[in-house]
């Protein structure tokens, strides 16, 4: 079995070898040196053009992708620029109370009683209808609401 691999891969390695020779033959005629001077000027003038050529080819290839790249960044300039722009839609209030919220975040595990308004001071009212005695108009008022005008 390894004897017919190994020639099996002497055949292929013989056939990409005269595919290569057949390939260079028809893309790339041999080279023929001038043996005169006149002729190996004309041969350089005639490789001068041919470089001319594919350098103007290669610059104009260079600047149609330089353009494509700037159209390219402004489009995707443009995009991002009106993706920003969209209407966010308006936030509801939604009404929790720290315990429910605990309760959300934490399921079963919360344990804690968050009720703030127990936590608070409670602030006794005091009496607005007493009145302190140690002024005298206070007596004056006093007698006006009782309806005695005398005292005054």
């Amino acid at each position: 079995m390894l004897q017919i691999a190994a020639t099996l891969l002497e055949k292929d390695a013989a056939a990409k070898e005269a595919e290569k020779a057949n390939y260079l033959a028809e893309h790339c005629p041999p080279l023929s040196l001038p043996h005169s001077m006149q002729e190996l000027q004309e041969l350089c003038k005639k490789l001068h053009a041919k470089i001319e050529v594919v350098d103007e080819e290669r610059y104009d290839t260079e600047a149609k992708l330089q353009k494509t790249t700037k159209e390219l960044e402004d489009l995707s300039q443009k995009l991002f620029d009106l993706r920003g722009k969209f209407k966010r839609p308006p936030l509801r209030r939604v009404r929790m109370s720290a315990d429910a919220m605990l309760r959300a975040l934490l399921g079963s595990k919360h344990k804690v009683c968050m009720d703030l308004r127990a936590n608070l001071k409670q602030v006794k009212k005091e009496d607005t209808e007493k009145v302190p005695h140690n002024f005298p108009y206070c007596n004056r008022i006093q007698a006006l609401l009782a309806g005695n005008p005398t005292s005054l």
